[in-house]
Order: C-alpha cells, then structure tokens, then sequence
C-alpha cells in the first residue's frame, strides 16, 4: 500500500512540476514585455508637421516639373472700322513689257554683240521709254514650219520642199519643232518634237498635194491660234507663195490676229521667184496675175515686220544656206529689254514700239568697219502689243 501511495505522489509531484514549468517563463514574459502604443494611439504633434516614412527605404516625391516662363502678349491688333463693316482689298497691276530686238548688219546679215542698255531707245506711241534691264539671250527654239503645200506649181513645191529641208538641217537637239501644211484647209504632219527623224518623215511625206486652194489667211490663223497656248517665245516659218483664194477671213482679221497675239515672231520665204521672173519676162503674166503675186509678196512682208522677223524672197536655192543662218543668228542671238510703260492704261488699245540705236549723246548710232567705213544696219523687233483690258 505504501508502495502504491508513494508513487502517486511521485507522479502528482511530477505533473505539478511539468505544469509548473511552461507556465512560469509564459507570464514572466508577459510581465517582463515594455508595453508598445499602436501608431493609431501614439499621441500627435501638430508642430511636427506632416509625418514622414523614416524606413530603410524611403521613396522621395518626384520634383515638381518648373514651368516655362510665359510668352509676352501680343500687341493688341489696331481696330479699323470700315463702313458697314466691309473689307476692301486694293490691287495694283503694273504692267511689263518684254521686248526681244535683233540687230543686224544690212551687207553681211550678222548679229551685232555688245551694245549696251543706253545704246537702246524705245519709243512707245512716240514717248521714250525707261528700259529697266536688258540681257542677251541664246537659248532653243520651239518653231512651227507652216509650208504651203497645194496643186498649183511643180516649182512652187520644189521651192518650198528646198527651203523646208534647209530650215531642218539648221535645227539642234533641243529644238522643237512642230510641221503643218495648208492648202483648203490645215494638215498637221507632226506635233512639236525635238525628234529629227520624225520631223525629217513628215517632210519626206510630202509628195502629192491634193487642192489647189491656198487659204493662207485660215491656216496662219489657226497656228496663231494654237502656238499662243504655248508659254515663251515662238516662231512661224512661213514658207509659200503668200496667195490667198478662198479664206474666210479677210486680210484685215489676219493682221489684228498677228498684233494681238504675244510673244511669235514670224519668218516668211517666198517661193517661185524664178518662175515668176521669168514668166514676166517672156509676157506670160498679166497686169491682174502681176498685182496678185505683188499683193501676196507685201503680205509677207507685213506678217514679219509686225513680229520683229525678217521676210526673204530667193531667186536661187543657193541662198537659202545663208537665209537660214541669219535666221539662226536673230532667233538664238537677241536682246531681252524691259520696260515699265508710261501709259498704265488697260485700256485694251494697240501700242507702237519703235526702237532705235543711240550713242550717249542721244544721237544716232554710227557703226564702222575696221577701215572705218560706215555700216549699215537694221534693228528689228515687233511693230507693238495690244495692252490689257480692265476685265480680262
């Protein structure tokens, strides 16, 4: 029995001190910890200011971008009252005039360089004009052969044919080139090209003619018509007899249309000199045949010098070489003069231009030789221009 007590005490002494063990270190630990304040009941100072991360880690607020300085103000825009608050608009045309002038030796038919601005005068409507600038230009260029091509005369066409294929052989690579016949009514062979084959087939093609009609007036007007539409300077070759039979328009409209349009400049051959000649000769032409062929050399002639180009009439085929090259030398060697005309009129009314070669005195140009005898000369350039109209 003692035994058996004994050792239930034992066991009872065991459990208390077990018990006993893990109960003292729990609430000396919980007497032993410093009591902490939750930051929610952590008293605040207002004099602090706003609080703070003071972690390890501390993320600074970004910087404030500075913004650029402000632009100055505008000056206020001056008010202008208009009555019944209406905007006017003022437009002011000055017109310029272009002139292009060729001057060439009467004897040798060569082109005169070096002549200055004050060698020039210009006349317009008789009051001398001031010339602003003036410039030498050499430059391609863009020609209408316009060959009369009709069944009146084997000669006639043997002469046109000879003088169209001498023009042809003068021309370079930038040149272009456009060809058209005419005898009742137009025929364009070949558009502008600066393709010497095709202009060279086109004229190749010309071998039987169909009517015997020239209407010259009709066909010049429609290739007036038609090279107008084409910006820069311009050339007709007119190569024909110069008859007219049955155009519509009459001589009068031929010529307005030749002043009104700008900036074409005309060259004439004549054709069936010889044959003519020589049929005057043996009494083969009557007194009306004679002031016909008469009558259409003048024609010619007028069509050039109203265009500031020159009128040819050969005798041989041999001169058509030399022909050619003064032809060469007035359209690729001109002077360029501007001017700001007096009469700043549109009044739409036609304006003659007469140009003159002056000295510095103001007196006529004298030219000499290397032996210092006299040379004669001619200046050439269009007869006037058509001014604008208010409404155009």
């Amino acid at each position: 029995m003692m035994t058996f007590s004994l050792r239930i005490r034992h066991a009872a002494f065991a459990l208390s001190v077990l018990f006993g063990l893990s109960l003292i270190p729990v609430a000396g630990m919980a007497q032993s910890a410093p009591q902490q304040q939750s930051p929610a009941q952590q008293p605040q100072d207002d004099s602090a200011g706003p609080q703070t991360d003071n972690g390890p880690i501390v993320i600074r607020k970004k910087k404030e971008e500075e913004a650029p300085p402000p632009a100055p103000v505008a000056p206020p825009e001056p008010k202008v009252k208009n009555p019944n608050n209406e905007t006017y608009s003022l437009r002011v045309d000055v017109p310029i005039v272009n002139l292009n002038v060729n001057v060439i030796l009467d004897k040798t038919h060569q082109f005169v360089p070096g002549l200055k601005g004050g060698n020039f005068l210009v006349l317009e409507d008789g009051v001398p004009q001031t010339i602003t600038s003036i410039r030498m230009a050499q430059t391609p260029i863009t020609a209408v052969m316009l060959l009369e091509f009709a069944a009146n005369s084997y000669y006639f066409i043997r002469d046109m044919q000879n003088a169209s294929f001498s023009f042809f052989n003068t021309l370079r690579p930038d040149d272009y080139v456009a060809v058209v016949t005419y005898d009742l009514k137009t025929h364009i062979l070949t558009d502008f090209t600066n393709n010497k084959q095709i202009i060279g087939n086109a004229l190749q093609s010309l071998i039987i003619p169909g009517f015997s009609d020239t209407n010259l007036f009709d066909a010049l007007y429609e290739t007036l018509d038609r090279v107008s539409r084409i910006e820069g300077r311009k050339y007709i070759i007119l190569i024909g007899t110069g008859r007219d039979t049955f155009s519509r328009l009459t001589l009068d409209k031929i010529l307005a249309k030749v002043k009104a349009t700008p900036n074409v400049t005309i060259f004439t051959i004549g054709t069936g000199a010889l044959v003519r000649e020589l049929a005057d000769a043996r009494g083969g032409m009557g007194p009306i045949t004679r002031m016909d062929y008469l009558q259409a050399d003048n024609q010619m002639k007028t069509f050039a010098r109203l265009t500031g180009g020159l009128s040819f009439n050969p005798m041989f085929e041999g001169a058509l070489p030399d022909i050619f090259s003064q032809i060469n030398d007035s359209i690729r060697n001109q002077y360029v003069l501007t001017y700001r005309p007096t009469n700043t009129k549109n009044d739409g009314t036609y304006r003659h231009i007469e140009v003159k070669l002056v000295d510095n005195e103001g007196h006529p140009l004298q030219m000499q030789d290397e032996k210092h005898h006299a040379l004669k000369y001619s200046v050439i350039a269009r007869d006037g221009y058509r001014a604008k109209n208010e409404v155009e």
